[in-house]
């Protein structure tokens, strides 16, 4: 069973991404409809970076990723010849 701070931890989670998927949200779908010179505007980045963030993100998630299996199937090694 989860403590109350592993609790607490997991709901600030997802309250922050929520909040993220939220503000994507509207500013890739509903940014786009609403005239340019809303002051609404002004709490967004230019369009540019919707793509660009999510891209950066991606490529830097696959980063780690590749270098958590590369770190993990070098350790296995050094193990199996310390064992032989």
């Amino acid at each position: 069973m989860a403590t109350g701070t592993d609790q607490v931890v997991g709901l600030g989670l997802v309250a922050v991404s929520l909040i993220i998927f939220t503000y994507y949200t509207a500013w890739v779908i509903l940014l786009p409809f609403i005239d340019s010179q809303h002051v609404i505007h002004k709490y967004f980045l230019p369009r540019a970076y919707a793509v660009a963030i999510p891209l950066a993100a991606g490529l830097l998630l696959l980063l780690f990723v590749g270098l958590f299996i590369s770190y993990v199937m070098l350790k296995t090694k050094r193990v199996t010849k310390k064992a032989q």
